[in-house]
């Protein structure tokens, strides 16, 4: 395939995915968590126990976008932080059952549109779209330094 060829898929798949992102942000409820709060409640629920550190490099973030939200949601009780066992000056922040269900709750919103648009798809176009999904997820984690 052709530079020109994937430069085209390239402008195809960014297009859809920003408007399939703005009809999944639309399917969410006024009083739904921030879009900063579910990357990190999505990371600990994903990942487990983690750094502040370590979840602002994996959410491409700087430390101090996130440093306030990591206060709230401790406030919220939807994580904990605690010190951590290699270095009693960072702590480890974990994800508390009120997290993993507000997370899963505000999912739920997105997955029962997303649900009710496949039913329209025909069954092997649905299961392209599964396929797809594994692939777009292998491309969010791609270093583009690394390819031949």
């Amino acid at each position: 395939m052709d530079d020109g060829e994937l430069a085209e898929i390239a402008t195809e798949t960014r297009r859809a995915m920003a408007r399939l992102s703005q009809r999944l942000r639309a399917e969410r409820s006024p009083d739904s968590l921030s879009l900063n709060k579910l990357v990190v409640l999505s990371h600990l629920y994903r990942g487990g126990p983690s750094t502040p550190g370590e979840i602002t490099l994996a959410a491409w973030q700087r430390p101090q976008s996130l440093t306030r939200v990591f206060a709230e949601l401790a406030r919220e009780g939807l994580i904990t932080r605690r010190p951590s066992e290699r270095d009693g000056r960072e702590s480890v922040l974990d994800l508390t059952e009120a997290g993993r269900a507000a997370l899963v709750a505000d999912a739920g919103q997105r997955d029962a549109w997303l649900t009710a648009a496949l039913a329209e798809l025909t069954e092997t176009e649905a299961r392209m779209v599964r396929l797809a999904a594994g692939l777009l997820d292998r491309l969010a984690d791609a270093d583009p330094g690394e390819h031949d």
